[in-house]
């Protein structure tokens, strides 16, 4: 009988999978290159098992960028339980920061995967954009930047994180970088 993709994992299959996406984060990010088989290995499953969750390197990329854009997302929600908007807007800000720095070699392997011809195509920022959106509008709302600001453009004043030196002083630099847009988002708020 042919398996029900839309069934639920069983629990062994979900660590299973959950224990392969997490060292596919730490290998892919140091070398873009990273066996397949060396990420199962070290995951501790069988190729069979590896397999059967990512039937290719591409499946496992794509699937690692989208998870690891998720924690990036799911960052904002409990930022801004525990955080005024615009507090938490500049510390996700800095979540964002770190992932585009630390993940520099994933990026190198999603490009890999994506740009041969008939490769899938990139995801797109969706759940990143929408907790942009989030952040933007508890800001709004609560008066601290200036409104209409989409997350269309939020993303694009941030774009010069992307053009960081991940081995330099990125730090320091994104630091500067994030306090200028943040000055620009704060200019002409109702709250100021």
């Amino acid at each position: 009988m042919p398996e029900n993709k839309s069934a639920p994992l069983r629990s062994d299959a979900q660590r299973n999978r959950a224990t392969i996406l997490e060292v596919a984060v730490a290998e892919l990010t140091r070398c873009a290159d990273t066996p397949l088989s060396v990420i199962a290995r070290k995951a501790g499953v069988g190729q069979g098992t590896f397999y059967r969750n990512f039937p290719n390197r591409e499946a496992l990329v794509l699937e690692v960028y989208r998870h690891e854009m998720q924690q990036v997302a799911d960052s904002a929600v409990r930022l801004l339980e525990h955080r005024e908007p615009d507090e938490a807007l500049r510390a996700w800000m800095d979540d964002l920061a770190r992932f585009a720095m630390t993940k520099a070699g994933l990026a190198d392997a999603i490009r890999q995967a994506t740009s041969a011809p008939g490769s899938p195509a990139k995801p797109g920022p969706g759940p990143v954009a929408a907790a942009a959106e989030r952040l933007l509008r508890a800001n709004e709302e609560a008066g601290t930047i200036r409104p209409g600001v989409t997350a269309d453009e939020f993303m694009l004043a941030i774009a010069g994180l992307w053009q960081l030196d991940p081995h330099g002083d990125w730090q320091s630099r994104a630091t500067r970088l994030l306090d200028l847009v943040m000055d620009g988002l704060r200019a002409g708020a109702p709250g100021r």
